[in-house]
């Protein structure tokens, strides 16, 4: 048997390295992207809510208007779009809750799979705009969104609640309702 020439083998052996690196490359760098928290087609309009809630495990209550009590888990899987208004809901906030009550009705077909849920004082004139046709009105019982509720007067924040009550983002006020519109029709399909 011929000895193997050591020139050949390192060659041999860098070719397959190279071979190697060809396929475990796009992983390596598919896992420094994730790892330095780049994720590819997830850019949302809405801010993720840290640390993680659940409104069901925190037992969060929302007394509606009639006195019953906000169910979040429904019979269905429903997500549920909570918007939180601040002191002297007039124009703007109204206009913003109508942008965003058309957001639901532009998922078409798949409308009922979003629950919107109004918690504060109702806006001005709420009888009369047909807010009531489209919002359920209740009370944030124990205060535990007070932090998400804005604190500039006639403004809005809103909050997207999975079916199973995991808060999925938090939009603050002064966002963009068609943003809003944009991200409900990637999460309801």
């Amino acid at each position: 048997m011929k000895p193997a020439d050591p020139a050949a083998v390192r060659k041999s052996r860098i070719f397959l390295l190279l071979i190697a690196l060809v396929f475990a490359a796009p992983m390596i760098v598919a896992g420094l992207l994730s790892w330095g928290g780049w994720q590819p087609g997830t850019k949302g309009n809405g801010e993720p809510v840290l640390p993680q809630r659940n409104f069901v495990d925190e037992r969060l209550r929302v007394q509606l208007a009639d006195g019953r009590f906000y169910a979040w888990r429904d019979s269905e899987p429903r997500l549920t779009l909570v918007a939180l208004a601040g002191p002297d809901c007039a124009t703007q906030c109204l206009a913003t809750l109508t942008k965003m009550a058309a957001a639901r009705v532009t998922l078409n077909r798949n409308q009922s799979r979003l629950r919107l849920l109004y918690l504060g004082a109702p806006p001005v004139n709420d009888a009369g705009d047909g807010m009531r046709n489209y919002w359920q009105l209740g009370q944030d019982v124990d205060g535990k969104l007070a932090g998400y509720r804005p604190a500039a007067p006639d403004s809005v924040s809103a909050l997207l609640v999975e079916s199973n009550g995991t808060v999925l983002s938090l939009y603050r006020a002064g966002f963009d309702p068609s943003g809003l519109r944009k991200d409900l029709q990637r999460v309801i399909k």
